[in-house]
């Protein structure tokens, strides 16, 4: 889904995306050290649960205790945690200037369930865009892997994790397929390249953009 969002002038919204074990966390991290060693104002965070709300919600969505759900059940829930974050972390810390570092975002929707799930991502991503007021990151790091590789490198998996290899593949496949039409605002790593080589091209990537993010004083 490429059509048009909203990117704000102030402040700087970085989103990584992959499948699991691609390294978002590992890198998302990096990128956040190097940053405020520059003097910068990073907000690093996550979805879904990075809100008290979103707690709650994680939970369902990824403990297999939850069992099954509904694909449309699953995917609003995504949404709810999304507009919940978008509205109490990124678009206040956006508005002050700081550089947001977000590991997943609406991508990981479309993707998981719309993709993963085969729902129809035409009717995913209103929803989600909604939920988000259709902001926009300046810049999505996907790090690419095979899934047998990323699934690998669990002992115990959740919901999603236990999903299938097929369905894991499906949602690379997305996450490859959306940065591939717009490349301005998306980079695709090898997650299987060194951890600094990786961290290395995602700040050449993103120091142009900091010209509109504030420095802390």
């Amino acid at each position: 889904m490429t059509t048009a969002g909203v990117y704000t002038s102030t402040g700087v919204f970085v989103c990584f995306e992959g499948g699991e074990g691609s390294g978002k966390s590992t890198q998302s991290k990096r990128l956040a050290e190097a940053l405020r060693a520059q003097g910068y104002d990073v907000v690093l965070t996550f979805e879904p649960g990075d809100t008290e709300v979103g707690k709650a919600l994680r939970q369902i969505v990824l403990s297999p205790e939850t069992g099954e759900l509904s694909d449309r059940t699953e995917a609003l829930l995504y949404a709810a945690d999304k507009a919940e974050h978008v509205d109490t972390v990124v678009q206040p810390a956006l508005d002050r200037g700081a550089v947001v570092i977000t590991d997943r975002y609406v991508d990981s929707a479309l993707a998981y369930q719309g993709a993963g799930r085969t729902l129809a991502v035409e009717e995913v991503a209103p929803v989600m865009r909604w939920a988000t007021h259709g902001l926009r990151p300046h810049l999505t790091v996907v790090l690419d892997l095979e899934p047998t590789a990323g699934l690998g490198r669990f002992e115990g998996r959740d919901r999603i994790e236990g999903e299938s290899l097929e369905f894991h593949q499906r949602v690379r496949e997305a996450f490859v397929r959306m940065a591939g039409a717009d490349p301005e605002h998306y980079v695709v790593l090898d997650a299987r390249d060194g951890v600094d080589d990786i961290a290395a091209a995602i700040r050449e990537r993103v120091t142009p953009l900091l010209a509109q993010a504030e420095a802390r004083t």
